[in-house]
């Protein structure tokens, strides 16, 4: 399993970020692998031969856009977008399920995650929405 915290998943030469259709805003990319485990449906999603992005903007209802402009909103997934959301129990690490209310109640899940990490037992390449490391939402 790879450390998906400090190495990359997917190097290119291409530019690594390409801006939001709906508001404007450059974000990074994210593997069409990633959506895939988020979006409802994922058998009938057409994935086109494209680099897709991911949107972080909590006021932005897309939260997947490929180079073409397509979207995909957040009614188009079955993972609720932590980010996205201003609840006490939005996701802040997918991989083990931990939320913004737990991480307050408890400062060492934190150290929890970090260690976890560091044992290369995380999933945040697929359970993550972005596609990258949780310890960022911390």
């Amino acid at each position: 399993m790879t450390d998906c915290c400090t190495t990359s998943c997917n190097k290119t030469n291409t530019p690594k970020n390409h801006t939001c259709p709906a508001n404007g805003k450059p974000y990074t990319e994210v593997a069409a692998r990633t959506i895939m485990h988020h979006i409802k449906n994922a058998w009938q999603w057409q994935n086109k031969d494209q680099r897709y992005f991911f949107c972080d903007d909590p006021a932005c209802e897309v939260v997947y856009f490929g180079e073409d402009d397509s979207t995909i909103l957040k009614s188009q997934l079955h993972t609720r977008i932590g980010i996205k959301e201003s609840s006490m129990d939005a996701l802040l690490c997918y991989c083990f399920g931990i939320t913004k209310a737990d991480a307050i109640n408890n400062p060492r899940i934190k150290d929890y995650v970090i260690n976890m990490t560091k044992a290369g037992i995380c999933s945040c390449e697929t359970s993550n929405p972005s596609g990258r490391c949780c310890l960022k939402n911390f």
